[in-house]
């Protein structure tokens, strides 16, 4: 089995982190809970340690939604339309706390005003999107982690390989929503990445 230890790259790479918000974490009064996503939180802060000077940056983004408009719904369809999260500056966009945020270089906001799917569309504190913010600093690979496997996570990782980014996804540090719409996307995702399952011993 593959691990990202295993893999060599010329190129310096990010680590960019999809959403580890309390909304989205198994946690009381979480809006749209993943399972294992609150464990998750704790693996990959672990993992960014244990990785030592793997990575020239680590990033995070985040849902920061304040009028996402049909993005909420109050008879969600949990396809295109979700009950109200992380709305910004609420404690459900908060990050989840062992998520720790000195181990983030920049945080990427998204969705204001749209659904807000891809870490892509997010922005940086002074306006710089994040494919600019890479790009700025030489970056042109990066790995992927986070929440949801099925729907952020995978809009990341498709984004990343449209925008000429070399994509790795460590799905071992990812959680889905169902097994279904999680095993389509990783196949989806294997099509324009590496799928890596294993990030680490």
């Amino acid at each position: 089995m593959k691990q990202v230890g295993d893999l060599e790259s010329r190129d310096r790479r990010a680590l960019v982190v999809v959403d580890v918000q309390n909304d989205f974490c198994d946690v009381p009064g979480a809006s749209l809970p993943v399972a294992g996503g609150a464990a998750l939180a704790g693996r990959i802060s672990s993992y960014v340690r244990r990785s030592g000077g793997m990575y020239a940056a680590v990033v995070a983004t985040r849902d920061w939604h304040i009028d996402p408009g049909d993005h909420f719904s109050s008879v969600p369809d949990y396809a295109g339309t979700w009950p109200p999260h992380c709305r910004a500056g609420s404690s459900g966009a908060d990050f989840h706390p062992d998520l720790e945020p000195e181990l983030l270089e920049e945080v990427f906001s998204k969705g204001r005003f749209s659904a807000g799917y891809t870490g892509f569309d997010g922005v940086g504190e002074d306006g710089a999107t994040l494919a600019d913010w890479l790009r700025s600093r030489g970056l042109q690979a990066v790995d992927i982690v986070g929440i949801a496997t099925d729907y952020c996570v995978r809009a990341t990782v498709l984004d990343a390989a449209r925008l000429g980014f070399a994509a790795r996804v460590l799905a071992d540090l990812c959680v889905g929503v169902a097994p279904e719409t999680t095993d389509a996307a990783l196949a989806e995702m294997n099509t324009v990445a590496e799928v890596v399952p294993q990030a680490a011993p």
